[in-house]
């Protein structure tokens, strides 16, 4: 790094133009003012890299005296407010020689770099002014001879005073900015769930050129409050700011500008609880730090204990103050090690208690945040990114029943006020750039500044508190911070840690070493063992994108602790792997055609994933589906049982198969009464799939004939009493399940020409398929047209009213009779349930009521009051579906349970003719397969979860070498699933009976197979078919 040969005879001080890909950064770090009085005070030259975005003119400092240029290489100091490109910087870092000092002084950047925190991202910049360590860099020792020329690093948000308080920043703007930003977020959210308040009417911070202009447009919203009011479904407006600093002072002082009543934290809940509340104030609580803090053995807040024993205090802002809050402003700052203001799960509870209060304005309270100290995953736990001032705000839900919270994040807000902040920073800025032109003239090559004059001595100590880096070397206290730079070095020029320095398992990693990335879409009931599987491998990073960031932090922080490998954002990936519900499922696929990476599903091949196929194979992609439980393991066993048996020479006439996911015997009950809920199910996922697969129409073969059933008669066309292996004791029912025959091609069967027998179904306890038809014949399985409901008491109606139009081609008026009445009336109970008529409606009415959707005294029960209402439209279907989501969830304790089932039969193929048909021995196959959840994991999300990381890391490692849609048809992944599978504890178990005969296969053993299938000759493409 050698000097450049110019000799200037004035030191030469540059403002930079800010990042171009910051389209919102307009600040300046110094006035045109400021700029003409350092020349004309200090002797200066002052260059300007022009810029149309700024705030002041280019032409404003040229009038000052600046001089105009794109190119900045001759300066030596170079001032800008956030990070210099990189490519910027790399033409910015040669010192330039200078004849009033003895030598040539090293350049100097000061800026808001964002690297005395560690941060990963600005690494590569922060190695622009730190040499890496010999042990990890060659030809370091080439720069031994010019360390000393290395440019300085000095960063405002590290300039204090000797009491280590901040001098220099941007945070009252931030404050300032943040009300406007935040209180604006609020009124969109509460316009979301109907609600429109005086704060539409707040301006955003950069729609008004002036402070003062920003203060009387939201004085107007004050005034409109303490006319008119706020809305009464909003409840006792309540806005939380927290912190004391610059950024707390600067939301306060805006917020003055409303009609505030100041009231303490411990007011909180009486407010919230009464309706006696004056709607045209504004409830302000300002939270200290001894408002939410306590010391975990109950003593009182102790500012001095908390700092020297951060790990002894506890948070209980979630509990004391969120669910009461309408807005949380926070402007309080976080470090590791200490309490978080509120944990992702702190703000879970938080929601829930607001939401039981079922007062005014519990829905949208804890549920709008404006995060002004923008610490990603810091104070608060769950802020997962930054926001732009083009899209301040953005949603994320911390559980199913949370809803949507609204964030506000903006890392840049004083830029919404870029005229009032900039000159507020130059001003503040001032004597300590002065020290810095002193310093610079008379030092040279000297990077320890001490003393000067004694007004400056102050400014320069500042200064030198303030440096982060000189002469190619970290200050002691950022000396931490060189592993990180080594590592970059190394990742820059091809070198890889030595051993002795690396984390992490080695396991399957590519050529030299390089790690594997996976990109995991979902969080939900099924993600865990997945995740768990994926996170044992210290060779592969793991991101989980997700709707809901509170579950996955929680599986990061349960399954990542030991490598350190789970995160939860979005990067470049290797392979993806997808838990999202299906419909989403091409839409990521077309992503991985154009992106070339692989993915993992467990859902069915739809027609729209199988026309990708061919583009799949052009991209050398694999799109591997139907490798969770059904489909998944159910292919796997099958496949692998059938292939064993054509081994032996045998042939398949007759194929079943019955899968369920449901309670465990022990955990069908209610709790309170100790009777079984409705359905005797229990969802340990999404219901939103098992009430659509009720209105889906089946084809399958049985006794060699091909039934069609249309989703309106699936559930009358059930197999009662099916006898499962391994569940003696237990009865189960059947429901075909989607189309069985062209199985008939997946299992290798279709060269198969005594095949009589083809089905494929779900398990269900007996009493389900009568229940679930009786509430799709009340219309709450519609699942076309979109309704909204007010309160749970209306999506029996309006459903029902729904089911009825479309049966009578008309509007039915539900308002002159009862609803008992027009349920009796709207379904042909008796010929639709035969002889369980009457008592299938008296069941129905009796789960309706427990659910409390209907009533006997014409008011449901309040079990549905602490169940939030979605807001907008749904479908009868999805509304149905989140409210047995609350009411059908398992309890703590109870475990679910899966059931799969096999059943092959088969005979010797050399027997023809019909003579030895009748009498030759046919042999009976059974493999089966009865998990339990446990407390680590339900059984569901084991036996989905799993096989998809198997088969995930499989397609990582490149053991699969099939390309484009596939299921798990290939040897190469469905023998490697079932190994691993067994290893786990997850094996099928097989037995064989030998009969003399044609075996009559479970389902003709059962003579009233579809007992309500009066239908059937009726329905237009039905085979005609008696039953036995």
């Amino acid at each position: 790094m050698r000097p450049t040969k110019r000799a200037l005879q004035k030191l030469t001080l540059a403002m930079r133009r800010e990042d171009p890909a910051r389209i919102w950064e307009r600040r300046a770090p110094l006035t045109p003012d400021v700029v003409n009085e350092l020349i004309e005070e200090e002797g200066i030259d002052v260059v300007i890299e022009p810029c149309e975005r700024r705030v002041f003119p280019t032409k404003e400092y040229e009038k000052a005296g600046a001089k105009i240029s794109p190119s900045l290489e001759h300066a030596h100091i170079v001032l800008g407010i956030k990070e210099t490109p990189m490519d910027a910087l790399a033409r910015q870092r040669t010192p330039v020689r200078l004849s009033s000092a003895n030598g040539v002084p090293p350049r100097v950047h000061v800026m808001f770099s964002h690297t005395a925190k560690g941060q990963s991202y600005n690494t590569g910049l922060l190695s622009q002014f730190v040499a890496p360590t010999n042990g990890h860099l060659e030809s370091a020792a080439e720069f031994e001879k010019t360390l000393e020329l290395w440019p300085r690093l000095i960063d405002y948000e590290l300039l204090t005073n000797e009491q280590g308080k901040r001098t220099v920043g941007f945070g009252w703007f931030a404050g300032v900015a943040g009300v406007l930003e935040s209180l604006s977020a609020m009124a969109h959210a509460h316009l979301e769930l109907g609600v429109a308040s005086p704060f539409l009417y707040t301006p955003r911070p950069h729609t008004l050129p002036s402070l003062e202009r920003l203060r009387a447009a939201l004085r107007e919203v004050g005034l409109w409050i303490a006319t008119q009011g706020t809305p009464k479904a909003l409840g006792p407006v309540v806005i939380c700011v927290t912190g004391t600093g610059n950024v707390a002072r600067g939301s306060l002082s805006m917020l003055d500008e409303l009609p505030l009543k100041k009231i303490s934290a411990r007011e909180l809940e009486q407010l919230v609880r009464s309706e006696d509340f004056d709607s045209t104030k504004v409830y302000l609580v300002h939270a200290k730090p001894e408002d939410y803090f306590v010391r975990k053995d109950g003593k009182a807040f102790d500012r001095q204990d908390y700092y020297a024993n951060p790990a002894e205090w506890e948070s209980v802002f979630g509990e004391r103050i969120m669910p009461y809050v309408t807005l949380l402003i926070n402007g309080t700052g976080w470090s590791t090690g200490f309490p978080r203001l509120l944990t992702t799960q702190q703000l879970t509870h938080a929601i829930a208690k607001a939401q039981s209060l079922n007062l005014p304005g519990a829905a949208s309270r804890g549920k709008c945040i404006g995060d002004i100290s923008c610490d990603i995953g810091g104070g608060l736990e769950f802020l997962e990114r930054s926001t732009t001032l083009s899209e301040p705000t953005y949603k994320f839900g911390v559980s199913n029943t949370s809803g949507d919270i609204t964030m506000m994040s903006v890392d840049i807000l004083p830029t919404a006020l870029p005229l009032d902040a900039s000159r507020h920073f130059s001003k503040e800025f001032y004597l300590y750039l002065r020290a810095l032109i002193q310093k610079v003239k008379k030092n040279g090559t000297s990077n320890e500044w001490k003393g000067g004059k004694e007004k400056d001595a102050g400014y320069v100590e500042a200064l030198e508190r303030a440096t982060i880096a000189s002469g190619a070397k970290l200050r002691e206290r950022h000396r931490w911070l060189q592993p990180a730079v080594d590592k970059w070095y190394g990742e820059k020029r091809g070198l890889h840690t030595s051993a002795s320095t690396r984390t992490g398992a080695e396991v399957g990693s590519g050529a030299g070493g390089r790690r594997k990335k996976v990109l995991m879409f979902g969080s939900g009931m099924v993600a865990g063992p997945a995740v768990q599987e994926i996170g044992k491998r210290g060779d592969v990073d793991l991101v989980i994108a997700t709707n809901m960031l509170g579950e996955a932090q929680q599986l990061a922080i349960r399954h990542g602790q030991e490598h350190g490998n789970i995160k939860y954002r979005i990067v470049d990936i290797e392979r993806k792997e997808t838990l999202l519900p299906a419909a989403f499922h091409v839409d990521v696929a077309e992503m991985c055609i154009a992106g070339g990476k692989h993915l993992v599903t467990a859902s069915y091949i739809s027609e729209g994933m199988r026309n990708l196929h061919d583009r799949a194979v052009q991209a050398d992609v694999l799109l591997l589906n139907e490798i969770g439980l059904d489909p998944g393991i159910d292919h796997c066993s099958a496949i692998s049982l059938v292939n064993d048996l054509k081994a032996q020479g045998k042939e398949v006439v007759s194929f079943t198969s019955f899968c369920g996911g449901l309670p465990a015997p022990d955990s069908v009950f209610d709790g309170t009464t100790g009777n079984p809920v409705p359905l005797k199910y229990k969802f340990s996922w999404s219901p939103v799939g098992v009430l659509r697969a009720a209105n889906q129409g089946v084809r399958y073969l049985l006794n060699g004939k091909v039934v069609r059933l249309l989703g309106e008669d699936l559930l009358r066309s059930g197999f009662p009493r099916l006898p499962i292996p391994l569940m003696q004791g237990v009865e189960l029912e059947g429901i075909a399940n989607r189309d069985s025959l062209p199985y008939r091609e997946t299992y290798g069967l279709q060269d198969t020409t005594s095949l009589r027998t083809l089905v494929r179904g779900t398990l269900r306890y007996p009493g389900f398929c009568t229940l679930m038809q009786a509430f799709k014949d009340l219309g709450l399985l519609e699942d076309s047209e979109k309704i909204s409901i007010t309160s749970w008491n209306t999506l029996l109606p309006k459903s029902l009213a729904i089911k009825l139009k479309s049966s009578c081609g008309f509007d039915v008026d539900m308002n002159n009779r009862s609803l008992e009445s027009i349920m009796c009336d709207a379904v042909p109970w008796e010929q639709t349930f035969d002889l369980a008529g009457k008592g299938a409606f008296n069941d129905t009415l009796k789960a309706l009521e427990w659910l409390g959707l209907w009533s006997s005294n014409g008011s449901p029960a309040g079990v549905l009051s602490r169940v939030p209402v979605p807001r907008g439209a749904y479908t009868p279907l999805e509304l149905f579906a989140a409210l047995l989501a609350h009411r059908l969830r398992y309890a703590e304790k109870e475990r679910d349970m899966v059931v799969l089932s096999h059943e092959v039969i088969v005979r010797d193929p050399k027997n023809r003719n019909a003579v030895q048909q009748q009498q030759q021995q046919e042999e009976v196959y059974r493999s089966s397969l009865v998990v339990y959840g446990d407390e680590s994991a339900s059984a569901m999300a084991r036996t989905v979860g799993l096989p998809v990381a198997y088969a995930a890391l499989d397609v990582l490692d490149g053991k699969v070498g099939i390309r484009g849609v596939s299921g798990p048809g290939e040897k190469e992944v469905y023998e490697a699933v079932l190994g691993r599978l067994e290893e786990s504890g997850l094996g099928m178990v097989e037995s064989v009976d030998v009969v003399e005969g044609p075996v009559q296969e479970v389902l003709t053993i059962i003579r009233n197979i579809i007992r309500r299938s009066s239908r059937w000759n009726n329905v237009q493409g039905y085979p005609e078919y008696t039953k036995q």
